[in-house]
Protein backbone atom coordinates (compact mmCIF):
# COMPACT_ATOMS: atom_id res chain seq x y z
CA UNK A 1 0.00 0.00 0.00
CA UNK A 2 1.51 3.62 -1.09
CA UNK A 3 0.43 5.71 2.43
CA UNK A 4 1.43 8.54 0.68
CA UNK A 5 -0.90 8.24 -2.16
CA UNK A 6 -3.62 6.84 -0.23
CA UNK A 7 -3.38 10.86 2.15
CA UNK A 8 -2.99 12.63 -0.90
CA UNK A 9 -6.21 11.05 -2.37
CA UNK A 10 -7.88 11.78 0.75
CA UNK A 11 -6.29 15.48 0.42
CA UNK A 12 -7.65 15.08 -3.24
CA UNK A 13 -10.82 14.73 -2.26
CA UNK A 14 -10.83 11.48 -4.66
CA UNK A 15 -13.01 9.00 -3.90
CA UNK A 16 -13.03 6.42 -6.30
CA UNK A 17 -8.85 6.12 -6.19
CA UNK A 18 -9.21 5.60 -2.21
CA UNK A 19 -11.95 3.23 -2.05
CA UNK A 20 -9.92 0.84 -4.96
CA UNK A 21 -6.12 0.93 -2.85
CA UNK A 22 -8.25 0.25 0.45
CA UNK A 23 -10.27 -2.62 -1.22
CA UNK A 24 -6.97 -4.03 -2.51
CA UNK A 25 -5.46 -3.63 0.86
CA UNK A 26 -8.46 -5.26 3.02
CA UNK A 27 -8.01 -8.29 0.13
CA UNK A 28 -4.00 -8.68 1.19
CA UNK A 29 -4.91 -9.81 4.47
CA UNK A 30 -3.55 -7.13 6.14
CA UNK A 31 -1.53 -7.43 9.81
CA UNK A 32 -2.40 -4.56 12.59
CA UNK A 33 0.25 -3.36 12.31
CA UNK A 34 0.11 -2.18 8.86
CA UNK A 35 -4.03 -1.48 9.36
CA UNK A 36 -3.04 1.23 11.79
CA UNK A 37 -0.32 2.98 9.36
CA UNK A 38 -3.13 3.15 6.49
CA UNK A 39 -5.21 4.41 9.30
CA UNK A 40 -2.75 7.02 10.02
CA UNK A 41 -2.61 8.07 6.47
CA UNK A 42 -6.20 8.93 6.31
CA UNK A 43 -5.73 11.19 9.42
CA UNK A 44 -3.19 12.86 7.62
CA UNK A 45 -5.58 13.64 4.75
CA UNK A 46 -7.95 14.69 6.67
CA UNK A 47 -5.09 16.71 8.16
CA UNK A 48 -4.38 18.11 4.57
CA UNK A 49 -8.02 18.92 4.26
CA UNK A 50 -8.39 20.87 7.64
CA UNK A 51 -4.76 22.92 5.81
CA UNK A 52 -6.69 24.01 2.72
CA UNK A 53 -9.96 24.95 4.69
CA UNK A 54 -7.66 27.18 6.80
CA UNK A 55 -6.21 28.63 3.55
CA UNK A 56 -10.32 29.35 1.85
CA UNK A 57 -8.73 26.63 -0.86
CA UNK A 58 -11.41 24.35 0.85
CA UNK A 59 -14.83 25.31 1.85
CA UNK A 60 -17.57 23.69 4.43
CA UNK A 61 -19.17 21.66 1.86
CA UNK A 62 -15.37 20.11 1.09
CA UNK A 63 -15.02 19.31 4.67
CA UNK A 64 -18.35 17.79 5.04
CA UNK A 65 -17.61 15.44 1.94
CA UNK A 66 -14.02 14.71 3.53
CA UNK A 67 -15.93 13.35 6.26
CA UNK A 68 -17.75 11.06 4.78
CA UNK A 69 -14.74 9.88 2.26
CA UNK A 70 -13.49 9.19 6.02
CA UNK A 71 -16.18 7.14 7.23
CA UNK A 72 -15.94 5.29 4.28
CA UNK A 73 -12.82 4.30 4.17
CA UNK A 74 -12.88 3.04 7.94
CA UNK A 75 -16.20 1.43 6.58
CA UNK A 76 -13.94 -0.58 4.24
CA UNK A 77 -11.21 -0.93 6.80
CA UNK A 78 -13.80 -2.46 9.32
CA UNK A 79 -13.34 -5.98 9.02
CA UNK A 80 -9.28 -5.88 9.58
CA UNK A 81 -9.12 -3.09 11.74
CA UNK A 82 -8.00 -4.75 15.52
CA UNK A 83 -7.70 -3.47 18.80
CA UNK A 84 -4.72 -1.29 18.53
CA UNK A 85 -6.05 1.34 15.81
CA UNK A 86 -9.24 2.16 17.46
CA UNK A 87 -7.00 2.99 20.93
CA UNK A 88 -7.90 6.36 21.63
CA UNK A 89 -5.92 9.80 22.19
CA UNK A 90 -8.25 11.16 24.45
CA UNK A 91 -12.18 11.94 25.63
CA UNK A 92 -13.88 15.04 24.61
CA UNK A 93 -17.21 16.21 25.80
CA UNK A 94 -18.98 18.58 22.70
CA UNK A 95 -21.96 20.49 22.59
CA UNK A 96 -23.88 23.41 21.33
CA UNK A 97 -24.70 25.81 24.06
CA UNK A 98 -28.34 26.54 25.52
CA UNK A 99 -30.03 28.96 22.80
CA UNK A 100 -28.45 27.81 19.89
CA UNK A 101 -29.69 24.98 17.46
CA UNK A 102 -26.47 25.09 15.31
CA UNK A 103 -24.45 22.06 14.45
CA UNK A 104 -22.53 22.17 11.37
CA UNK A 105 -19.76 23.56 12.65
CA UNK A 106 -19.58 21.09 15.73
CA UNK A 107 -19.92 18.21 13.32
CA UNK A 108 -17.40 19.14 11.29
CA UNK A 109 -14.88 19.75 13.95
CA UNK A 110 -16.29 16.38 15.46
CA UNK A 111 -15.81 13.88 12.52
CA UNK A 112 -11.94 15.96 12.23
CA UNK A 113 -11.39 14.94 16.54
CA UNK A 114 -12.48 11.45 15.95
CA UNK A 115 -10.75 11.15 12.43
CA UNK A 116 -7.50 12.28 14.95
CA UNK A 117 -8.46 9.61 17.57
CA UNK A 118 -10.53 11.20 20.06
CA UNK A 119 -13.39 9.59 21.57
CA UNK A 120 -15.95 12.35 21.18
CA UNK A 121 -19.50 12.37 23.32
CA UNK A 122 -21.67 14.94 21.20
CA UNK A 123 -24.38 16.03 22.94
CA UNK A 124 -26.16 17.57 20.44
CA UNK A 125 -27.86 21.10 20.12
CA UNK A 126 -29.62 23.94 22.56
CA UNK A 127 -27.66 22.12 25.14
CA UNK A 128 -28.21 23.37 29.20
CA UNK A 129 -24.95 24.02 31.24
CA UNK A 130 -26.32 20.80 33.65
CA UNK A 131 -26.30 18.61 31.52
CA UNK A 132 -22.22 19.49 30.02
CA UNK A 133 -21.62 19.15 33.66
CA UNK A 134 -23.44 15.98 34.45
CA UNK A 135 -22.04 13.94 31.12
CA UNK A 136 -18.42 15.68 32.48
CA UNK A 137 -18.66 14.36 35.76
CA UNK A 138 -20.25 10.62 33.74
CA UNK A 139 -16.99 10.49 31.57
CA UNK A 140 -14.45 12.63 33.16
CA UNK A 141 -13.29 13.68 29.56
CA UNK A 142 -10.36 15.94 29.29
CA UNK A 143 -11.79 18.22 27.04
CA UNK A 144 -14.88 20.27 27.00
CA UNK A 145 -16.04 22.06 23.21
CA UNK A 146 -18.78 24.71 23.16
CA UNK A 147 -20.18 25.46 20.12
CA UNK A 148 -22.37 28.64 19.17
CA UNK A 149 -22.61 30.97 16.58
CA UNK A 150 -25.26 33.25 17.57
CA UNK A 151 -23.76 36.31 19.93
CA UNK A 152 -26.19 35.85 22.79
CA UNK A 153 -24.55 32.00 23.45
CA UNK A 154 -21.65 33.64 24.91
CA UNK A 155 -23.53 34.18 27.74
CA UNK A 156 -24.57 30.19 27.86
CA UNK A 157 -21.09 29.71 27.29
CA UNK A 158 -19.95 31.26 30.39
CA UNK A 159 -22.93 30.03 32.33
CA UNK A 160 -21.74 26.47 31.52
CA UNK A 161 -18.23 27.53 32.76
CA UNK A 162 -19.31 28.94 35.80
CA UNK A 163 -21.75 25.69 36.36
CA UNK A 164 -18.48 23.47 35.48
CA UNK A 165 -16.27 25.30 38.52
CA UNK A 166 -18.87 25.18 40.72
CA UNK A 167 -19.38 21.89 40.55
CA UNK A 168 -15.60 20.96 40.98
CA UNK A 169 -14.75 20.06 37.80
CA UNK A 170 -13.43 22.57 35.80
CA UNK A 171 -10.03 22.69 37.13
CA UNK A 172 -9.62 19.00 35.94
CA UNK A 173 -9.91 19.70 31.91
CA UNK A 174 -9.55 22.22 29.04
CA UNK A 175 -12.47 24.10 27.68
CA UNK A 176 -12.59 24.95 23.77
CA UNK A 177 -14.88 27.88 22.10
CA UNK A 178 -16.04 27.31 18.49
CA UNK A 179 -18.44 29.73 16.39
CA UNK A 180 -17.99 33.32 14.95
CA UNK A 181 -18.72 35.54 17.61
CA UNK A 182 -16.26 33.75 20.02
CA UNK A 183 -13.57 36.45 20.01
CA UNK A 184 -9.93 36.59 22.61
CA UNK A 185 -11.94 38.86 25.29
CA UNK A 186 -14.98 36.89 25.33
CA UNK A 187 -12.53 33.52 25.44
CA UNK A 188 -10.91 35.26 28.44
CA UNK A 189 -14.15 36.76 29.74
CA UNK A 190 -15.89 33.23 29.72
CA UNK A 191 -13.22 31.37 31.01
CA UNK A 192 -12.67 29.27 28.91
CA UNK A 193 -8.37 27.94 27.84
CA UNK A 194 -8.81 28.39 24.12
CA UNK A 195 -10.89 29.47 21.01
CA UNK A 196 -10.77 28.80 17.49
CA UNK A 197 -13.04 29.76 14.90
CA UNK A 198 -10.96 27.19 11.95
CA UNK A 199 -11.97 23.36 13.08
CA UNK A 200 -8.13 21.89 11.84
CA UNK A 201 -6.84 24.48 14.14
CA UNK A 202 -8.78 23.15 17.03
CA UNK A 203 -7.81 20.02 16.47
CA UNK A 204 -4.37 20.61 16.77
CA UNK A 205 -4.82 23.31 19.96
CA UNK A 206 -6.56 19.85 21.33
CA UNK A 207 -4.02 17.27 20.38
CA UNK A 208 -1.17 19.47 21.94
CA UNK A 209 -3.40 19.01 25.39
CA UNK A 210 -3.32 15.61 25.73
CA UNK A 211 0.31 15.04 24.44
Amino acid sequence: MDLKALTQALGNLDGESMEKMLNEFVTSEPGEAEVNSVVGACQQGMAIVGDLFGKNEYFVGDLIYAGELLNNALGILKPVIGEASTEKIGKMVLGTVEGDLHDIGKNIFRGMMEAAGFEVYDLGIDIPAGVFVEKVKEIKPQIVGMSGLLTLTLGAMKATVDALTAAGVRDGIKIILGGSPVTEDACRHIGADAFTVNAAEGVKICQEWVK
